[in-house]
């Protein structure tokens, strides 16, 4: 295991599959600059300017319905967050992936990477040159590990221009389109919580 703490530089070539274990030691600059896929870092692309505004917007409306869902019943405990690792599955090979933003169950701080069992929605900001990541690779991964919700972001220059919402079928393990969001239309779903769009936030995200 000594070997991938020395190699845990962007330049250097993986010596050995990484797992949960060797990730909760490698050093937490490093972990940012990667996600894991099947036990291979895959290196993460610096977002634009106008995907970490979506992305922060994106979380304000999030944090504004736990905290409405939670007020009417104070036995629940959600959080939303953006950035953080998640575990898709630790065998036979680990994945470990790091949506844009997500609404998931509490879970102590100190649990990290966190379990996909906790999460009940996923948000990845579509990314140019990750298209094919964010609609095959991790839809297909967020599936099978059986996160309820996936929503596509797209983001032009400036604004948002769309949201996809897709459903888990959990009777064939994949997810259905539940509906695409344009700009100007009202929107709020149960996830269980209800989610409130709010498209003015989305317009002007780099002025």
């Amino acid at each position: 295991m000594s070997a991938i703490f020395d190699w845990a530089r962007p330049d250097n070539i993986q010596p050995e599959p990484i797992t949960v274990e060797i990730w909760r030691e490698l050093p937490e600059e490093f972990c940012r600059l990667v996600e894991v896929a099947n036990g291979d870092a895959v290196r993460c692309e610096s977002p634009s300017r106008a995907h970490q505004k979506a992305v922060h917007r994106l979380l304000g409306m999030f944090e504004a319905a736990t905290r409405e869902y939670m007020a009417e019943d104070p036995s629940a405990c959600l959080d939303a967050n953006h950035d953080f690792d998640i575990v898709l599955w630790e065998v036979p090979r680990a994945t470990i992936r790091r949506p844009d933003v997500a609404i998931f169950d509490c879970v102590p701080a100190d649990v990290r990477p966190v379990p996909a069992r906790y999460l009940k929605i996923a948000v990845e900001v579509i990314s140019p040159s990750h298209v094919k990541t964010d609609r095959l690779e991790k839809m297909s991964e967020y599936a099978a590990a059986g996160i309820p919700w996936y929503w596509l972001v797209s983001v032009s220059e400036s604004e948002v221009t769309s949201i996809e919402t897709y459903a888990l079928d959990h009777a064939v393990g994949h997810y259905r389109l539940a509906r695409v969001l344009k700009p100007g239309t009202a929107f709020a779903v149960d996830l269980p919580l209800r989610v409130q769009i709010d498209w003015s936030q989305f317009t002007d995200l780099v002025l």
